[in-house]
C-alpha cells in the first residue's frame, strides 16, 4: 500500500530534522501498526529509534493523521530493506531485489526478483534477470527490499 504523500510530508521533516533519513513508511491496516524505517551513515542503534519514536508521537498525536488506535514503530530498515525512492535504487545498484509492481508490465509476472542495473532519471529502473535486460517505471512499484546475499563460506 502506498502511504499517503500527507503523511509522508508530517513525518519526514521531523526525521530529517533529527538527523536521519527517513527510508520508508508502511502501515498494517491489520495491526494497526506504523512502521517508520530510518537510517543514518553510522548505522542506527535503539537510542536513535527512541528519540525518533518521541519526537514523532508528539506530532502524530497532534496531527492525528491515522484515525483510530495505532502502534508506532521506529527502526533500522536492516538488511532486506526497502527501497522507496529512485535514490535508494541507484545507491544499490548491483544488488538483488525483490520486486512487486501494481500490475504485470510487459507480461512479467508482479512480483519477481533481478539484479539493480540503475535508475534512469528517476522514472524507470533498469534491471536484470539471468540475461535477461528490462525497465519497470518507478510508479508501477508497489514494494520493493533488497535481498541479502551471503557469501558462501566452504569448509577446507
Amino acid at each position: 500500500m502506498r502511504i499517503p504523500e500527507r503523511l509522508r510530508h508530517m513525518i519526514e521533516p521531523v526525521v530529517d530534522g533529527l538527523g536521519y533519513e527517513l527510508v520508508s513508511i508502511e502501515f498494517d491496516s491489520g495491526q494497526r501498526i506504523l512502521r517508520v524505517y530510518i537510517d543514518k551513515e553510522e548505522g542506527i542503534l535503539v537510542d536513535d529509534c527512541s528519540r525518533v519514536s518521541h519526537q514523532l508521537s508528539g506530532v502524530l498525536d497532534v496531527e492525528d493523521p491515522i484515525p483510530g488506535n495505532y502502534h508506532l514503530e521506529v527502526s533500522s530498515p536492516g538488511m532486506d530493506r526497502p527501497l522507496s525512492k529512485p535514490e535508494h535504487f541507484a545507491r544499490f545498484q548491483g544488488c538483488l531485489v525483490r520486486l512487486q509492481m501494481l500490475r504485470a508490465v510487459d507480461g512479467r509476472p508482479r512480483r519477481l526478483k533481478a539484479r539493480i542495473v540503475g535508475v534512469s532519471g528517476g522514472a524507470e529502473v533498469t534491471l536484470q534477470d539471468g540475461e535477461d535486460l528490462f525497465s519497470i517505471p518507478f510508479d508501477l512499484i508497489e514494494k520493493a527490499r533488497l535481498v541479502p546475499e551471503f557469501e558462501k563460506i566452504s569448509k577446507e
